[in-house]
């Protein structure tokens, strides 16, 4: 049950990806609409202002069609087969609901007016005035279309009926399904929306105390991929603000630059949108720490891994592989780490930051730091000042941590322990005939190159038996774990470690872990084929 619950957590970053560049571009356009940054050239009807207008309204797409991206981006991670027409089946099957809805609520009182779709509680999904259920009515019903599709998908009809089988097949059963779940929603989600109103209220009070638990429990859980469902209900949802910090944020950048209130005042529920700002100031302490603490002899091996991990996550935010390359050696620091992060971002609050502050400093520079420059340089002081300060605590208190129970991070290991493997270590391998050969091992391609070790580490492509990703890992299930190498050899063709548990298997890849998984899938499709032929 763990296992799913974290494919299914995993599979819900796919479509959180596509916010970082459209919230970039709302920033920006925010910024360059604003005559006190940019200057007269930003006055209302000149041609600068109205085309960044143009480009504003291109960047809120994906936020105003959060709930089609999830509809639609589930069924990439998480349909065991046919995934392009599990994503027309999960669509359809979404609309189908919310026409269900839309009709039910025309005809029937339920204490819900459609007149207004800007009312709140009311949204437009597709040209479909519906309740708004936000990205959880989006979820549940794709995944009930997941489950028609794994279930029903190969089911074989008789032939005078093949007409409906296969996705019309899986879409008929959802037709049935989301009518009596469209009644359901029209009775029952009015009193959540109800019941939601009061936790934002709730939340929002909750103060610095409460800050500090959200980022302890979004930091600490990030091992069990369980943290998406801690985050998005906050970032995407409307745990404490309607749509969501991220989405509220941008709706009123323009306001909140161009006020002289404390930030605090202007956005008291912000305080939930800190949860990215050790991001960046972590990083820099930590890999200091694994920095200075290496053997000299390692130092430059420690410098070329440490470096690159780290520059991603200060930069995109994307801090997986820099996080899991001490959690695998160190739990305990890794708590540490979650305490840190929880009192960095309540310090910041308590002192007036509050803002929903983008993964890496690329989005901070832009969804904060620029638009704020005018009129809050005092938010932004606090925010660069307390987290540097965050990066000296993290530093010093790792080094001595390291030092104190002699924990090998990298750079440390025992000289004789630790193999990396080589490329042509691996090529010999093949050469061997332990691995069947194909058109895209053979590729130069460094993506093919990790999904070809990668498999042979797993134990083969016939001792895979599922495959994923979220973020930065690859998922996978096996047959027999006893097949599974040691982490080394995944480090060695380019992995920055792997979590074990039981038959399943996160291999941490990094941002390339899409085009990894394809060429991974592409190879166990490949090698299965071969086994079944020379059966």
């Amino acid at each position: 049950m763990m296992q799913k619950i974290q494919r299914f957590g995993g599979a819900m970053i796919v479509p959180v990806l596509l916010l970082a560049f459209n919230g970039i571009i709302l920033a920006l356009s925010t910024v360059f609409q604003n005559p006190d940054i940019v200057g007269s050239i930003a006055t209302e009807g000149t041609f600068w202002s109205n085309i960044w207008g143009v480009i504003e309204e291109g960047g809120w797409t994906v936020f105003n069609n959060m709930e089609l991206l999830f509809v639609i981006g589930l069924p990439i991670s998480l349909a065991k087969k046919a995934s392009g027409r599990a994503v027309l089946e999960s669509f359809v099957i979404y609309m189908t609901w919310n026409t269900f809805m839309n009709a039910i609520l025309e005809t029937w009182n339920f204490g819900v007016d459609l007149s207004d779709p800007e009312a709140i509680g009311i949204k437009s999904i597709g040209g479909v005035t519906t309740l708004d259920t936000s990205i959880i009515g989006a979820i549940l019903i794709a995944g009930v279309a997941i489950y028609l599709h794994n279930r029903f998908y190969d089911t074989a009809l008789p032939e005078w009926l093949g007409v409906f089988s296969g996705s019309s097949f899986v879409v008929i059963l959802g037709f049935i399904a989301a009518l009596p779940l469209a009644f359901l929603a029209a009775w029952v989600w009015p009193p959540i929306q109800d019941g939601i109103a009061q936790l934002q209220g709730f939340m929002a009070s909750s103060g610095t105390i409460g800050v500090g638990i959200y980022v302890f429990l979004e930091r600490i859980l990030i091992p069990t991929g369980l943290h998406h469902f801690i985050y998005q209900p906050f970032d995407l949802g409307p745990a404490v603000v309607q749509g969501g910090t991220i989405s509220y944020w941008f709706e009123h950048l323009s306001e909140f630059a161009n006020s002289t209130e404390s930030l605090r005042e202007l956005f008291p529920g912000g305080g939930f949108g800190l949860q990215n700002v050790s991001k960046v100031f972590a990083p820099i302490g930590i890999g200091g720490a694994f920095i200075a603490t290496s053997k000299p002899e390692n130092r430059q091996k420690t410098m070329a891994l440490v470096i690159p991990t780290a520059l991603t996550a200060i930069l995109s935010g994307i801090t997986e592989p820099f996080e899991f390359t001490f959690l695998f050696l160190a739990p305990q620091l890794f708590a540490v780490h979650a305490l840190l992060a929880a009192s960095m971002s309540m310090i910041m609050y308590a002192l007036g930051v509050s803002a929903s502050i983008g993964g890496g400093f690329i989005a901070n520079f832009s969804q904060f730091i620029l638009p704020m420059w005018a009129n809050h340089k005092d938010a932004i002081f606090i925010f660069l000042g307390v987290g540097l300060a965050f990066s000296v605590i993290y530093y010093f208190l790792f080094r001595w941590a390291i030092v104190r129970f002699n924990i090998k991070t990298p750079g440390r290991e025992d000289s004789g322990e630790v193999k990396m493997y080589s490329k042509k270590d691996f090529k010999e391998k093949q050469a061997a005939g332990s691995v069947a050969m194909s058109s895209v091992r053979e590729s130069d391609n460094p993506n093919a190159q990790k999904a070809a070790q990668f498999i042979e580490g797993l134990g083969g492509a016939q001792n895979i038996t599922d495959v994923t990703n979220c973020a930065t890992r690859l998922r996978v299930s096996v047959a027999d774990e006893g097949q599974v190498l040691e982490d080394d050899f995944f480090k060695g063709g380019g992995a920055h470690g792997v979590v074990r548990n039981g038959k399943a298997f996160q291999v941490i890849v990094g941002l390339d872990v899409p085009k990894v998984r394809e060429f991974f899938e592409e190879i166990v499709e490949d090698e299965n084929k071969n086994y079944e032929g020379d059966e």
